[in-house]
């Protein structure tokens, strides 16, 4: 038996997991039902004979093996527009529901790929090493990052496959990332008293221009006001004005040097007088991995092997755990099912038989990388 015919022997239970994971609202922030979600997890492995220790949130698969290549994903997902959206319903071989695309979809192809090869006996088995985090949706700190810095052998990681959902291109980097919180504070009054107040709002606006001045200035991505909020009613002096940027910075740009700059505007104003806080929600670095090193190579000649066609490599538009490996000197490529462009929306689906190509695909590449193929 081929992987192939393995993974379509197991496709009802691919399915049935993936739905399962779907209804566990895993949502990030403020990261709920982690622990349900590992448990359901662990008990998938161990039902697949995978052996995975649980490394406070998140899960790491044994081997002792001296050279591995790492499955990589993540069971948080944003937060829903509307709690149906952990209801998965099948329409025409698709599947709907929050985290079908990003990225429940891609941790069940990555799962069945390396189980795929312990079933068929396959020597490379043991040269998996599956990871499962949480909290890649803010910044991963407590995920990805702790497990690169305090668990994962660097020298033997031979390179890291990411099942984002990459709309069928292979992403070798990303964007850096900057993401603040802005608060600023005033002083509350009643409109008919409007100048005993501070307007909160207003001193918004005028940081917000200075803002707008900088986006002006730049070449790459500033996004100012993706939530924002201010005051308590229409005849009252808001007392609060809260805004976000979203920094995101090429790799050939100076990761500090673009941070300041947005630091700078906001200094100037408290220096003006603006009483205002900070509080950083992520921060990320740009990465890239060479497009023509033995992974990318690998990958690429497993995509076009089981989709009948070769995919462009191309830079990820937002921020990817591949960053951490990238920058231990692993390579590290983002390749998954699903389409981007649904992920986070109302309606975010996942195509099944794309979790299945995705799961011939990794299995195909450890083959690749360890030479067996």
């Amino acid at each position: 038996m081929d992987i192939r015919t393995w993974l379509e022997a197991n496709r009802n239970d691919m399915i049935a997991f993936l739905g399962e994971l779907v209804a566990i609202a895993s949502e990030n922030p403020p990261g709920n039902r982690y622990d349900e979600c590992v448990d359901r997890i662990q008990r998938q492995l161990d039902a697949l004979g995978i052996e995975s220790d649980r490394i406070g949130p998140s899960l790491v698969g044994r081997t002792d093996a001296d050279r591995v290549l790492v499955f990589h994903g993540h069971y948080d997902v944003v937060p829903a527009q509307d709690p149906s959206q952990f209801q998965p319903r099948i329409e025409k071989g698709t599947m709907f529901g929050r985290g079908t695309t990003d990225m429940k979809g891609g941790v069940v192809a990555m799962i069945y790929a390396a189980r795929a090869l312990a079933a068929l006996r396959s020597p490379v088995a043991r040269n998996i090493l599956l990871t499962i985090v949480p909290d890649e949706e803010t910044g991963g700190q407590r995920g990805s990052a702790t497990l690169l810095r305090d668990r994962l052998p660097h020298a033997q990681i031979a390179g890291m496959l990411l099942p984002e959902p990459t709309s069928g291109v292979v992403w070798n980097g990303n964007r850096g990332a900057i993401t603040l919180e802005v608060t600023i504070r005033g002083r509350e009054a009643h409109v008919g008293l409007a100048h005993q107040g501070i307007n909160a709002f207003e001193q918004m606006v005028a940081v917000v221009n200075e803002l707008l001045v900088l986006k002006r200035e730049i070449g790459s991505i500033l996004l100012i006001g993706g939530t924002a909020q201010a005051g308590t009613n229409f005849n009252v002096v808001p007392a609060t004005a809260r805004f976000t940027i979203d920094r995101r910075i090429d790799p050939g740009e100076d990761f500090e040097t673009e941070r300041n700059r947005v630091l700078a505007i906001l200094e100037r104003a408290r220096a003006n007088g603006v009483d205002l806080e900070i509080a950083t929600i992520q921060e990320g670095l740009a990465s890239e991995s060479p497009a023509d090193g033995e992974v990318a190579r690998s990958l690429s000649a497993s995509i076009a092997n089981v989709k009948g066609k070769t995919a462009s490599v191309e830079m990820c538009p937002g921020l990817l755990e591949t960053r951490f490996y990238a920058a231990h000197g692993v390579p590290a490529f983002a390749y998954g099912p699903g389409v981007l462009a649904v992920a986070h929306g109302p309606n975010e689906f996942v195509k099944l038989d794309e979790v299945v190509n995705c799961a011939a695909i990794y299995a195909e590449t450890a083959l690749r990388v360890f030479g067996v193929r």
